[in-house]
């Protein structure tokens, strides 16, 4: 897959089958939508394009709203529509400037003369140009005008899969990563680097890793323990995680703190790869760090069980 910041490097191709929006965690939904064009394009000899924008119009239109929370990053959404057959991705940088083109405007400089689209697939309530105007009704309207096909993602269509990235934003946060595991088709991902912590853990058997994301938009779900995998540089790892404040040793500020089963050495400064697998419990403050031990023990061999049957 291509990705291009910006239009000034794409080039018409042949017979593109084009779609376009956030596609947040390309979930089940999404990955419908990017079976249809991939077959689309296949059945003309085309090549298919995503066409998203980042930042995310929520940051730049109301920067000092800092409640979005996004189930992917970039680079992770950039892989999953890699994986998912998209073969051109087309990143719009997005800015005030951009959200005042007109839809007229936006058609003839992104769809006609950068893409050359041939066919256009977009969600019912797709909404684009200065004040959201544009609409499927004013593209069907001017259809022949415009000079390429198009096919609505009906309100049925989606409605019958009920998924949406704002459902699996709600399992998570409440610690449903099972529901979000299905809606998405994988298990939810954590991507980033290892820093060095208090080292309470390691005083009792139980050395930690401490997970630093590199994004502060990224969901971060429920507080509590999880049995989780962790890749690191290639080789994965059955481990339990923890997300919270550690009540337990007076901690202040949420930490992501993963226990590796079997494994020695150094993780600092690598990059790891979390799969959440399974709640196992919510976090809670015991009575002192013999009683956390004897806790963590339990969660252990529970993760360990759990993680046998996935």
């Amino acid at each position: 897959m291509q990705i291009y910041e910006g239009i000034s490097s794409f080039r018409p191709l042949r017979k593109p089958i084009v779609t376009s929006g956030t596609f947040d965690g390309v979930h089940k939904g999404h990955q419908k939508i990017l079976r249809s064009i991939r077959e689309q394009a296949d059945a003309v000899g085309g090549e298919t394009v995503l066409i998203t924008y980042w930042p995310h119009p929520r940051l730049v239109l109301y920067p000092d709203d800092h409640q979005l929370r996004l189930l992917s990053t970039f680079e992770e959404k950039a892989a999953l529509l890699a994986k998912n057959g998209i073969d051109h991705l087309l990143t719009i940088p997005f800015t005030r400037e951009f959200a005042q083109l007109s839809p007229e405007a936006y058609v003839q400089r992104i769809l006609i003369d950068t893409i050359g689209t041939h066919k256009l697939v977009i969600g019912y309530d797709h909404r684009f140009g200065k004040d959201r105007a544009g609409s499927f009704a004013y593209l069907r309207e001017n259809e022949a005008r415009f000079g390429f096909a198009l096919e609505e993602i009906t309100r049925e269509d989606i409605e019958d899969i009920g998924i949406s990235s704002t459902k699996i934003r709600q399992a998570l946060l409440r610690g449903d990563v099972q529901t979000a595991h299905d809606y998405l088709g994988a298990p939810y991902e954590l991507n980033g680097i290892i820093i060095k912590g208090q080292q309470v853990g390691r005083s009792i058997g139980f050395p930690t890793a401490n997970v630093h994301l590199p994004h502060d938009y990224k969901l971060v779900p429920g507080e509590g323990a999880y049995a989780v995998r962790i890749e690191v540089e290639g080789t994965e790892y059955d481990g339990m995680l923890n997300i919270g404040r550690r009540p337990t040793v007076n901690g202040i500020n949420r930490s992501i703190e993963v226990n590796l089963f079997n494994f020695t050495g150094d993780l600092y400064d690598r990059r790891v790869r979390v799969r959440l697998l399974a709640f196992l419990r919510e976090e809670r403050k015991f009575d002192g760090l013999e009683a956390l031990k004897e806790q963590l023990e339990k969660d252990r061999k529970h993760a360990k069980q759990l993680l046998e049957r996935k």
